[in-house]
């Protein structure tokens, strides 16, 4: 006999089970050319991040994955790290000196990233603590972080060879730019909403004809003071005569010409719009096709300059509210309509972006995504769920140049030095050194320009020392998009076997893992990270990233909505941990969770990842209570012949092993959600609720006892990926002094054992107890009291099919007596159900009161009927169904239904007593 504890306490087990685990160093992986390589490389969090449902869902996965393959032998590597974060974590630290009545600015850069330095040592780490809590099995010793040295130096080797390959140039180009973080941003970090706007129709004078104007609508009044001119759409017949005449820009009494392009839409508005080129990306095009001027009315703050004349230092909103005002007083103010626009927010800040025109870096994308492209299309990675392919291969296929310069201090200084002595000279120093024949200028220095990954100690071209390096720095996902190499180490010194310096990573690491197995991420960074990592592993490795892309959904609260602490529905996974169990948390979200779609979550759906644990103890305990430990070390297969095992452990093992062949398929399918509630329905419904009850009365037998431990113990083992901390804890008390279940390894599927012809005889013996026992509820038989049952069988078959089982039927249904007969007679006072081609019959003379049950019923059948004529009545009122909304209009009808049914059910039951 082996004694749990009566309850299981997971505050008393998680902790020191990880700390096992991690001394122990189980979770390390290294190269072994014995086994087949498993990898994942973290989606890695910010260093400012704190555990959310997100990461739980996300990580979790991972996990599973993980846990999964190292049980299945492979050499199963997770390769964990943070992000630096570049924008998110100076907004943190601003946010922490500006309680000290500082800004960034006042300390300077350098004292600035000191600060920001000390913070990350200080808090940095506290995503990776929690995701520890989770139950997460990375080799932890590999952390990298995108800012260690080491990564840094694969930050900047890239950044010089995409340099010298022509596809990093720098320019001056409409960007979307912060005002509140004062950075551009990447297309993928303005994401568009819908707002409730105006469209502001402005009368602009004629030059040669002051009372005669053409009207322009546009939505950002306050840009106008930038305008260069007004455009028309050629075709159109009402400014045909037009073009080419001047206008005077209102305010600042600015000369500018109209101008004809067929990009003009003639039904916007009035058909002329205004160009603002230094504001808006359409009409920088335009401007440059025309060679228009470039006037910038707007400082980075977005504010206005002094180009804005008298509205500068205003904010660009209260500008635009002035110059609306004084537009309505000069009386060129035409009319003001609503209208719905659409407007890119910054992504960390959510402020309204400001398309501005700003010199920036940017790299050449389409050379890189041909080969990305073609790897997806031909099916070398996969996606899953499989309509994330056509989402990739749209975007891959119109993609834009990526700008990946920001105006901000913490992240990867650009490796970009300026020599002010040839920059002095313009462009013709580096030009005439070549022309004269006295040397050739490198192709990373040209105008000035040195791109470098260290700080060159003079210029190639002049020998001045006055050089000094690029302000900006660059996009976090310039560092990211490298993650599945450049965490082994990468770029390497010569030889085949060289280790960057301060790391224990080799190139032999990188060949042995690389490519990575699966990427598990959310849809959200499908442009972000993922198609770049795919665009990376391909110009730098030769080869792609990863094979397989899991794109799990996001998570919401019960009613749908996105979680968030302004919305004050958060659900914070530790809360959940300490009031659960971290088992309980992982089990729960995984088991709602269908490929690849939302989750919604309310606190309560953890309640069943709970009640799962406490009975997989409680059963745990009861089998461990009336297990003979020798029967441990007995073979399994040595009991398994057809002669020796009874129906009911011959279903037990054939329904395991049936289980196990679909949670390997769900698995490596990537349907976790159903993997997970496979072995809930194998475990509760089948193990406990049949089989456990089954052989109570027998359980000391040889053959029970091997088959109820076997089943125990390999059912440990496949749910040890999903519930790591119980199943460690069980399986260590049913084996004292063994190594961890992490270690075992995974069942093996014995199709042998698999018998479908007798799970189908099982399933008719459970429906018949569930029948007899429905029919004891419904007529209210006592459940101490045992009765007589008749089963009509119909055929000699079913009969030979239920009469071994006659025994467990009387014991599960408290039947004295089961008379088993072929053909159906109907007989008074008996209730009848039919099952599978099986009439179950009870009589019901002398087990209950029959008049007191009929007039129970009658009141029943009567409440029923009043029920049901209500609900008809609101479902036909006209108003309701005009009002309520959707989904109670639904559960209204869903009630319904269910009434008619109780109904039918009712009027059978009393049929019984006629």
């Amino acid at each position: 006999m082996i004694e749990l504890p009566k309850t299981y306490s997971p505050a008393e087990v998680e902790d020191r089970w990880y700390k096992d685990w991690e001394e122990k160093k189980l979770f390390a992986a290294r190269n072994n050319p014995a086994k087949k390589p498993f990898c994942i490389v973290i989606p890695p969090p910010n260093v400012t991040g704190i555990l959310h449902m997100g990461h739980a869902l996300n990580n979790t996965i991972q996990d599973i994955l993980i846990r999964y393959h190292r049980m299945k032998g492979e050499e199963a590597l997770w390769m964990p790290g943070t992000d630096h974060a570049g924008i998110a974590t100076q907004n943190v630290v601003e946010k922490s000196i500006a309680k000290q009545g500082l800004k960034r600015q006042d300390l300077g850069r350098e004292k600035f990233l000191e600060r920001v330095w000390e913070w990350k040592e200080q808090y940095g780490s506290t995503i990776i603590r929690q995701l520890k809590k989770l139950g997460s099995s990375c080799d932890w010793d590999r952390t990298r972080f995108t800012m260690d040295e080491a990564y840094s130096d694969a930050v900047k080797e890239v950044f010089v060879r995409l340099y010298e390959k022509g596809l990093i140039y720098q320019g001056s180009y409409i960007i979307n730019w912060c005002p509140r973080c004062q950075t551009a941003l990447a297309d993928e970090e303005a994401p568009h909403r819908e707002l409730d706007g105006h469209l502001y129709y402005l009368k602009y004078p004629c030059k040669d004809d002051p009372e005669k104007f053409v009207v322009v609508a546009t939505t950002r009044p306050e840009t106008m003071l930038g305008d260069t001119a007004v455009a028309v759409n050629p075709k159109d017949s009402r400014y045909r005569k037009l073009i080419g005449k001047t206008l005077v820009l209102p305010l600042v009494n600015r000369e500018i010409p109209i101008i004809a392009d067929a990009v003009v839409d003639k039904k916007f508005g009035t058909g002329a719009v205004k160009v603002t080129p230094a504001h808006d990306p359409n009409d920088y095009a335009m401007g440059k096709k025309h060679g228009l001027e470039f006037v910038n009315v707007m400082r980075p703050d977005a504010s206005m300059n002094e180009n804005a004349g008298d509205y500068k230092e205003m904010d660009r909103f209260e500008a635009r509210e002035v110059i609306i005002e004084d537009l309505k007083e000069q009386g060129l103010l035409e009319k003001i309509e609503p209208h719905r626009l659409s407007a890119g927010h910054c992504y960390r800040c959510h402020t309204i972006i400001e398309p501005y025109l700003s010199k920036q870096w940017f790299v050449n994308m389409k050379p890189l995504a041909k080969p990305a492209i073609r790897a997806v299309k031909d099916g070398h990675i996969k996606f899953h769920p499989a309509r994330w392919k056509k989402v990739y291969l749209n975007w891959m296929e119109n993609i834009q140049d990526w700008c990946i310069s920001r105006q901000i201090w913490w992240g990867h200084r650009i490796p970009v030095y300026y020599c002010r002595a040839c920059l002095s000279q313009g462009p013709s120093l580096s030009e005439s050194i070549n022309r004269q024949g006295k040397g050739t200028v490198p192709e990373r220095v040209a105008h000035g320009v040195i791109v470098s990954k260290v700080k060159p100690e003079k210029c190639p071209v002049c020998g001045s020392n006055d050089i000094y390096q690029d302000e900006d720095v660059l996009d976090t996902w310039f560092s990211s998009w490298l993650w599945p190499f450049a965490t082994f180490g990468w770029p390497f010194g010569s030889g085949t076997d060289a280790t960057t310096p301060g790391h224990k990573f080799s190139e032999k690491d990188l060949r042995y893992f690389y490519p990575t197995s699966t990427l598990v991420t959310a849809q959200e960074i499908i442009f972000f990270w993922v198609a770049r990592m795919i665009m990376a592993g391909f110009e730098f490795m030769g080869d792609i990233p990863f094979r397989d892309v899991y794109i799990h959904g996001t998570v919401r609260d019960i009613e749908g909505k996105k979680m968030s602490k302004s919305l004050g529905n958060v659900i914070d996974p530790l809360e959940i941990i300490n009031e659960y169990g971290t088992d309980a948390l992982r089990v729960s979200i995984i088991m709602i969770t269908s490929q690849g779609q939302d989750v919604f979550l309310s606190k309560e759906r953890f309640e069943q990842g709970r009640n799962f644990a406490n009975k997989i103890w409680n059963a745990a305990r009861f089998v461990m209570l009336n297990l003979d430990p020798g029967v441990i070390k007995t073979d399994l297969c040595e009991y398994f012949k057809k002669e020796d095992l009874d129906i009911t452990n011959r279903w037990i093992l054939s329904r395991f092993y049936s289980t196990l062949k679909n949670l390997n398929k769900d698995l490596d399918g990537f349907k976790f959600n159903e993997a997970a509630n496979l072995l809930y329905h194998f475990f509760w419904h089948e193990f406990c609720d049949w089989y456990l009850e089954m052989i109570k009365q027998d359980i000391a037998s040889p053959r029970n006892q091997v088959v109820m431990y076997k089943i125990l113990e390999k059912f440990l083992r496949a749910l040890h990926p999903f519930m790591p901390f119980i199943t460690e804890e069980i399986w260590q008390k049913l084996h004292p002094g063994s190594e961890s279940i992490m270690t075992k390894p995974w069942p093996h599927v014995q199709e042998q054992i698999i018998e479908k012809r007798t799970e189908q005889k099982m399933e008719m013996f459970f429906e018949v107890v569930t029948g007899i026992r429905n029919m004891r509820a419904e007529v209210e038989i006592p459940p101490h009291l045992e009765i007589r049952a008749i089963i009509f069988c119909s055929t000699r078959a079913n009969a030979d099919m239920i009469r071994p089982l006659s025994a467990h039927i009387k014991k599960l249904c408290k039947v004295s007596d089961l008379d088993l007969q072929l053909e159906y007679r109907h007989q008074k006072s008996t209730l009848t159900t039919l099952v599978h081609g099986l009439h179950l019959v009870i009589p019901l003379e002398g087990v209950v009161d029959i008049e007191n049950q009929v007039r129970k019923l009658d009141e029943k059948i009567k409440k029923a009927d009043q029920d049901i004529t209500a609900k008809e009545r609101t479902l036909a009122n006209s108003d309701f169904l005009a009002r309520a909304p959707a989904e109670i209009v639904e559960k209204e009808q869903t009630k319904l239904a269910d009434l008619r049914q109780l109904l039918t059910k009712l009027k059978a039951v009393r049929h019984a007593f006629d």
